[in-house]
């Protein structure tokens, strides 16, 4: 049941850009895994469907790198440094699920119409955000895609066809060394992960391929939103 609800998921989000971790966290919390197994769990499963979603959009060249670049180079290593922090089971819970619960609201205020970006981006500021990102994603496990979409729309530095694009190689190299930085702390993901990744890369290629062909989110945003709310609550219930 797991694996199949894991393929869904990265199905769904993937057709959005995104690479799942909110979700994944979601569904651990429901499963009832630790705390110590959800993060890394979460951010492996994030390197799966990233790779293969980022691999598929450089392809088509539709990777805006001029604007990703200053985004990772305050990212990564922000998110390395969430990944060396360990937190009590009860905090990380309260934490991830206030996040997740964010992570609602976020998408329920994101713009659905397209349009093209007509503002620079300010370096200190998209260096900041980058940075905040970064730091999120790998104390929770999130991945920062969730974030960084709306808010670059918000602030008119990308249309969402662009963010589309952008979400999978800044949840990738985010998640990659997040990843790395809680084997320092002593925390390993579940051992079913491997069978968990193979359900999450299926998904993942057929919600890229959806994702490209222009489905429309909307209705996918609907339900994604249900989940983080219902495991948001429940995590910071908890």
């Amino acid at each position: 049941m797991a694996c199949l609800l894991i393929a869904i998921i990265s199905l769904l989000y993937a057709s959005v850009g995104q690479a799942g971790g909110t979700a994944f966290l979601s569904l651990m919390a429901f499963f009832g895994m630790s705390s110590t197994e959800m993060r890394p769990t979460a951010l492996g499963l994030n390197i799966v469907v990233a790779a293969y979603s980022t691999w598929l959009f450089n392809r088509n060249k539709v990777v805006d790198w001029a604007i990703l670049r200053p985004l990772l180079f305050s990212s990564m290593p922000a998110s390395l440094a969430g990944g060396l922090i360990v937190l009590d089971g009860h905090v990380y819970k309260t934490l991830t699920g206030l996040v997740l619960l964010l992570a609602s609201a976020v998408m329920i205020m994101q713009r659905g119409r397209a349009a093209d970006r007509v503002c620079e981006t300010p370096l200190t500021a998209i260096v900041s955000i980058g940075a905040a990102l970064g730091l999120v994603s790998g104390l929770t496990g999130v991945g920062g895609g969730v974030f960084l979409a709306p808010t670059l729309i918000t602030l008119n530095w990308a249309s969402p066809k662009q963010t589309v694009a952008l979400s999978p190689p800044f949840i990738l190299a985010n998640s990659t060394v997040g990843f790395v930085g809680t084997f320092f702390t002593g925390q390993f993901p579940s051992p079913d992960l491997a069978l968990y990744a193979i359900s999450a890369l299926a998904g993942a290629v057929a919600g890229t391929i959806v994702s490209l062909n222009c489905l429309n989110p909307a209705g996918i945003r609907f339900i994604l939103v249900a989940v983080l709310v219902i495991a948001g609550i429940q995590l910071v219930l908890a």
